[in-house]
């Protein structure tokens, strides 16, 4: 099959083996690949988790046709069109443990519809719903939230009962889309007045929940704006992986700060992700209430172009590879 190879100048469009399937595998024919920001560490030759160096082939998210299903797999049989998160998607061929493979919520979703949502659904639910613990008629903030999956955030939060969502983005542009995924508020985190917005809007309180993808710079900043034994739910660190952290304002607050990533969950673990994502979303999905916009579609070859388009930063939604 043909795929997308790191090596040690770059990425490299190369003839590879079709993966193995394993017990609990189920292999897909991919007709769409979706990017992801971890992609850029992938296919700079670092590592992601277990995931990296030469010979990875980079890709966390796709969709098409099943080709093949290991022993004991009985959800899936060759033929069913899915879509899947896992590794290896910027390929002909991607393989992944059973619990990451859903079926298309609608039987005529269009691959390229279906390969952005994995990640999303799984990350921000998690981060809403299960770690966030949101309950109807809290406040939530998602920083970050012209992103993918900080979109998906805004939609989860709206659909679980938030009363109040507010979304971030410091492009003006996509600030102004926000309110089409369920932003009520949308603010420029890099104002020094955002804060005060945000206590503003919630008659001094501060949020209940704040999913933060930024992290650095706004970490002390989203303390503030929490309310008294908020949850801030650290998904991401687009803006930097490290700064002071005031401590006594977290003791003031008494936040509930909770990291979480995919990368140190086990099989299990992320199987039950699913499974609690599917149960609360899948009847929006089929009724088409949760959905990402496409900014742009590559060719699998043009994969190194994709992913620096992506870098630049100037997209509004997901970045498609077609195989």
């Amino acid at each position: 099959m043909k795929a997308i190879v790191v090596t040690e100048s770059g990425l490299s469009l190369q003839e590879v083996p079709i993966p193995s399937v394993g017990p609990t595998d189920v292999l897909v024919r991919v007709g769409a690949a979706s990017l992801n920001r971890a992609d850029l560490t992938v296919a700079a030759g670092q590592r992601h988790g277990s995931v990296g160096g030469p010979g990875t082939i980079p890709g966390l998210e796709w969709a098409g046709v099943v080709e093949a299903v290991g022993a004991e797999v009985t959800q899936y049989a060759p033929g069913d069109r899915v879509m899947a998160s896992g590794s290896g998607g910027y390929a002909e061929y991607a393989v992944s443990d059973y619990g990451r493979v859903y079926p298309l919520p609608t039987k005529d979703m269009p691959f390229s519809q279906a390969a952005v949502l994995p990640v999303a659904l799984q990350t921000m639910h998690d981060a809403v719903v299960t770690n966030g613990r949101l309950r109807p008629g809290e406040s939530v903030l998602i920083q970050g939230a012209s992103s993918g999956v900080g979109l998906m955030g805004l939609q989860i939060a709206k659909a679980m009962g938030a009363d109040l969502v507010i979304g971030t983005a410091t492009n003006a542009g996509r600030r102004g889309q926000l309110a089409g995924f369920g932003a009520d508020i949308a603010l420029d985190a890099s104002d020094p007045g955002w804060v005060q917005a945000v206590l503003d809007a919630t008659d001094g309180k501060g949020v209940n929940l704040i999913v933060d993808q930024v992290s650095g710079p706004v970490m002390n900043d989203n303390m503030r704006a929490a309310a008294i034994l908020g949850r801030i739910v650290n998904v991401g660190r687009l803006g930097g992986k490290e700064a002071a952290f005031d401590c006594d304002l977290h003791a003031l607050r008494r936040i509930h700060y909770i990291g979480v990533t995919f990368r140190t969950r086990s099989v299990e673990e992320v199987r039950e992700i699913g499974r609690r994502m599917c149960a609360d979303l899948w009847p929006l999905l089929e009724a088409g209430k949760l959905s990402l916009p496409i900014a742009e579609e590559f060719p699998l070859a043009d994969a190194a172009t994709a992913l620096a388009y992506m870098k630049e930063n100037r997209h509004f939604g997901k970045i498609l590879l077609k195989p």
